[in-house]
């Protein structure tokens, strides 16, 4: 399963919102015609985080996750530096209610530069 897309988290990132890609926005839900849809991304221990991903409702659509996004911050003890990747699973016959994966990696530093990164679970 590959990754749909992946982020270094800035400031921002960490204290408000987590904006996305615009092309995550194919892999979600359909909006209806709304400017927010909910859904559910389950963490490799198994526990299951309800999202919202908003976009503006007129010109560029800047998608963003907010609802959800700060308690999952803080549950991982999230920085900036550190990586998140969403991974959006195959429709497949009996496959789970939850179509989405979500993976928090910290930062390795080592003498001050990055060395790559570890899972968090």
């Amino acid at each position: 399963m590959a990754p749909r897309f992946s982020k270094v988290l800035r400031e921002t990132d960490i204290k408000k919102r987590y904006s996305v890609p615009t092309g995550f926005l194919s892999s979600l839900p359909s909006f209806n015609g709304g400017h927010a849809v909910d859904f559910q991304a389950v963490d490799g221990s198994g526990r299951v985080w309800p999202f919202r991903c908003s976009i503006r409702k007129k010109g560029h659509p800047k998608p963003v996750i907010s609802k959800g996004w700060r308690a999952f911050v803080d549950s991982k003890g999230l920085k900036v530096g550190d990586k998140v990747r969403f991974y959006k699973k195959k429709n497949e016959a009996g496959a789970k209610k939850h179509a989405y994966e979500i993976r928090a990696e910290k930062e390795i530093k080592i003498f001050g530069a990055v060395f790559g990164y570890a899972p968090i679970i």
